[in-house]
């Protein structure tokens, strides 16, 4: 059974817009600061550990337009592996390995743990995330937090109908005091 795992660059007032990329006025935000070999490392082997990635429109479209232009493991592991993108817009995605997920979301992912094997990774895809955390389909989260309040952009954490309990399974401050933690669901 599968696994979903969600894993964001944040900054300390919750911001996950843009950490790379994308028109936001401080856009590439988290490359301000040195992640160090440790936390690049962090990131190496959270996607090779990876099965599967599950992703929304926008960033799948980033993605898509990045990955295949670059060689080596980690460009060998997202080109290859299965990728799938939720989506009533997309229809004809054009990066090999991809299915789109246009059905009711709860139905399309637990559908989708019960195929996949492993870890399905979930990076950024601000509206994916929050729509699996609202309907308890995440099993663990994976926080780069910066060191940086940035007062303004879409967050992670908003209303919920519910609230939810997680346990921190590791914690580790890596480069310019950026703190990786991995929390899991309490069920």
């Amino acid at each position: 059974m599968g696994r979903i795992v969600v894993t964001e660059f944040i900054s300390l007032d919750g911001v996950v817009q843009a950490p790379g990329g994308e028109d936001f006025k401080y856009s590439n935000w988290s490359f301000e600061f040195d992640r160090g070999k440790e936390g690049e490392q962090f990131k190496v082997d959270e996607a090779l550990g990876a099965e599967a990635l599950l992703l929304g429109r926008r960033t799948y479209e980033g993605f898509a337009a990045a990955w295949p232009q670059y060689e080596g493991e980690l460009a060998d592991k997202y080109n290859g592996m299965p990728k799938y993108v939720v989506s009533r817009m997309l229809t004809d995605p054009e990066w090999n390995n991809t299915r789109v997920l246009s059905g009711a979301l709860v139905e399309e992912v637990t559908r989708l743990k019960d195929e996949v094997d492993g870890d399905i990774s979930v990076a950024g895809s601000i509206q994916l995330v929050q729509g699996l955390l609202e309907h308890d389909l995440v099993d663990e989260l994976h926080l780069m937090t910066f060191p940086v309040l940035l007062g303004t952009g879409r967050r992670l954490f908003g209303e919920t109908s519910d609230k939810s309990a997680w346990k921190l399974t590791e914690s580790i401050t890596v480069g310019e005091g950026v703190l990786i933690m991995i929390l899991q669901r309490a069920r």
